[in-house]
């Protein structure tokens, strides 16, 4: 099938991006406005995509379906589109976990559709040389293809499909997940008064560390578009039977940043440590604040031997 029209399933920031990239290349982009913001229908306009009004009619006429969407929606949207019988090819190319994106491609996949997973790293691309979709499916190459010359580069893994978001989970789990822990040692050492001493050491031992946890700022007005990734890759880590602690507790910082969302300006950093401080009060007889208890400490245990028999019952515990 040779791919003439696509469908862009939304374009928000970066997928209005990705859809001027396509239209650059003499191919056209349609999509639905229907319920979308002004702010989305002047994006749109810009990026020389053509308004169809509803999704169905969108897909009616698209050799390819293209979803850029949060997270938290793309197998909803996934389903929506499989529900209008869509039979065309179906790229996914949200921040989801392997497994997400496996049930997005067996949902697209009973009507008739093709599946490709995607995994965009970088920027939206608006200038070239960095950014990058990463393509996984039977039918990547001929994707890829489609952004040859284009800001945006196309990169065919010659993999089953899973494989791309897998390799974005794992880059965002270290860029996206270090700057929320960085973000969260700031706001720790604040509270116990030893940020200063903190710093003076990072200089002696950790070069650079001072001015990675101070990113946060950059990123904390759109940081409420993080969470459900956050909370994708904990589910990616589970499912491959690792811990996905690391990553909840990234998406629970993150959510507590969504008060900057809109803002005109980067916050200060003593203004994102204090709303990474302000947690939700935990009530007591009386409305009253109480502080953890801790349980009492269990008597330590030398040798691996102890240790994998703890291991055992916690298992054991669990089962």
């Amino acid at each position: 099938m040779s791919i003439k029209t696509i469908a862009l399933l939304y374009p928000g920031e970066m997928g209005a991006a990705i859809g001027a990239c396509l239209v650059r290349r003499g191919l056209r982009v349609v999509w639905a406005s229907s319920g979308r913001s002004a702010t989305t229908r002047s994006r749109a306009l810009a990026a020389g995509l053509e308004d169809l009004g509803s999704v169905e009619r969108a897909l009616k006429v698209a050799d390819l379906a293209l979803s850029v969407c949060p997270p938290h929606g793309a197998l909803t949207l996934a389903r929506e589109v499989a529900g209008h019988g869509f039979e065309g090819v179906f790229v996914d190319a949200n921040a989801i976990a392997p497994e997400t994106a496996r049930s997005v491609g067996r949902a697209v996949e009973k009507p008739g559709a093709s599946f490709v997973d995607g995994g965009i790293i970088g920027p939206p691309p608006v200038d070239a040389g960095r950014s990058r979709l990463y393509l996984s499916g039977v039918r990547e190459a001929e994707v890829a293809a489609l952004f040859a010359g284009s800001n945006l580069e196309a990169i065919a893994m010659r993999a089953p499909a899973g494989a791309a978001s897998a390799l974005k989970a794992c880059y965002a789990a270290w860029t996206k997940g270090a700057t929320a822990l960085l973000a969260g040692v700031r706001a720790l050492a604040e509270s116990e008064g030893v940020e200063a001493a903190l710093l003076a050491e990072w200089k002696l031992s950790q070069p650079g560390a001072d001015k990675r946890s101070e990113a946060v700022t950059v990123q904390a007005r759109k940081a409420w578009r993080w969470v459900g990734e956050m909370e994708e890759i904990a589910a990616g880590f589970e499912a491959a039977g690792l811990p996905g602690g690391f990553h909840l507790a990234a998406a629970e910082l993150y959510r507590r940043l969504e008060g900057f969302k809109g803002g005109e300006a980067p916050p200060t950093l003593s203004q994102v440590t204090a709303m990474i401080r302000r947690s939700p009060r935990r009530k007591s007889d009386g409305g009253r604040r109480v502080s953890r208890t801790s349980p009492a400490p269990a008597k330590f245990k030398f040798g691996t031997a102890a240790l994998k028999r703890d291991a055992a019952k916690r298992a054991l515990k669990r089962a």
